[in-house]
């Protein structure tokens, strides 16, 4: 199966994946045409963001290497964890995951195990979403995956019952940091951490 799954993601097929909070909904990031269809498949809308999933913090700089510095202080500050961090992407990358803010994007680092981090080690980075219909609930079994989703996914990887709250988003792109979701985990904690970081920038 994590056979499968990697090579489905790098052909760019949509494969269910457990995270440390809820079923996502991944593809490769690094093509316009497999996350448009990804949004398709749980309609969304395509001006809405999706999140970058890296392995680990390296690969992340790895792949959007501006966000050493500043962003990479408030990075390694949270992740690994249960948190989406949104921040400046001030040479467009990933055009086709930011929206229609084409000048920040939404990085993940999740604490994963099993065939998911198996998974993730192998493809080093993922478009992911929760793998709902757009304003449905967070699946936080497979079985709670919607069907249509199911049935036009790739590869279905089950890891068992989830937490089920999605990540904590936190935009750090302003003046001040914003919380977008509180999520898994308490986002005053996530800025207390941070909170040095974000006086001094």
């Amino acid at each position: 199966m994590i056979e499968r799954a990697v090579e489905a993601i790098e052909a760019g097929e949509a494969v269910v994946l457990p995270t440390d909070t809820v079923y996502g909904l991944c593809t490769t990031p690094h093509r316009s045409e497999p996350v448009r269809r990804l949004a398709q498949l749980k309609d969304r809308d395509e001006a809405q963001p999706i999140a970058l999933v890296a392995e680990s913090v390296e690969v992340l700089f790895e792949c959007v290497p501006e966000l050493l510095g500043r962003s990479g202080e408030i990075i390694r500050a949270l992740l690994p964890g249960p948190y989406t961090l949104v921040l400046p992407n001030p040479a467009r990358r990933f055009r086709w995951l930011t929206g229609a803010r084409p000048d920040t994007i939404g990085v993940r680092v999740p604490e994963l195990s099993g065939p998911a981090a198996e998974v993730l080690a192998r493809v080093g980075a993922v478009a992911a979403t929760s793998a709902n219909v757009h304003g449905g609930p967070d699946p936080r079994r497979l079985d709670e995956v919607p069907a249509e989703i199911r049935d036009r996914a790739a590869v279905l990887v089950d890891g068992g019952e989830l937490p089920g709250t999605p990540s904590t988003v936190i935009d750090f792109t302003g003046d001040e940091p914003v919380v977008v979701r509180e999520g898994a985990a308490p986002a005053a904690e996530a800025l207390q951490r941070v909170s040095g970081l974000v006086a001094n920038r």
